[in-house]
């Protein structure tokens, strides 16, 4: 059963979180019928535990991942642009063509904040949702424009973390 009305979430800060608490969201989405799509933008190397969770859970669950593998090249943005620039077309393709019930843009904040999307292009996209479709933008350093535009933020804090500790991302828990 479709949605009534869609909403606009951000899940931001600099706490750990954001991508899995929008994997919550999309597994009780699917749980009740709803067709979901994840958008990762700047996460194009390595499949990480959501890839393999959403193959078993297709066609209700579609990840769609984007970006160059490893991390930003801050001394020249130039290439991760082009290639964030052609993943915003296809997100917005997806998310305006009606077939998904949930719409996740994953890193699109942090995207912003390298200077891989602009501010106003994210402001475009939320005013081209459908009107039942639920969108959730997610990534650190959410501007303020983005959230004001918003129904729901939620901010993620970081109090403590065993990564300071020398705990190493694990299988299962952060890929």
């Amino acid at each position: 059963m479709p949605l009534d009305k869609g909403c606009v979430q951000i899940y931001t800060g600099d706490g750990k979180g954001k991508t899995t608490a929008s994997l919550g969201l999309a597994l009780r989405a699917v749980g009740r019928g709803l067709k979901v799509c994840m958008f990762q933008f700047i996460k194009g190397g390595g499949r990480y535990g959501e890839h393999i969770a959403a193959d078993k859970l297709a066609p209700l669950f579609t990840i769609i991942q984007t970006g160059k593998p490893g991390w930003v090249n801050t001394r020249d943005i130039r290439e991760d642009r082009r290639v964030a620039q052609d993943a915003l077309i296809h997100a917005r393709e997806l998310m305006t063509s009606g077939a998904y019930d949930l719409f996740i843009c994953d890193e699109i904040n942090g995207a912003v904040a390298f200077g891989l999307i602009d501010v106003e292009q994210v402001l475009e996209f939320i005013s081209l949702k459908p009107d039942k479709t639920e969108l959730v933008l997610t990534g650190r350093s959410a501007e303020q424009r983005v959230i004001d535009a918003a129904d729901l933020v939620t901010e993620m804090r970081e109090i403590k973390h065993y990564y300071k500790t020398g705990v190493p991302a694990r299988n299962g828990i952060e890929m």
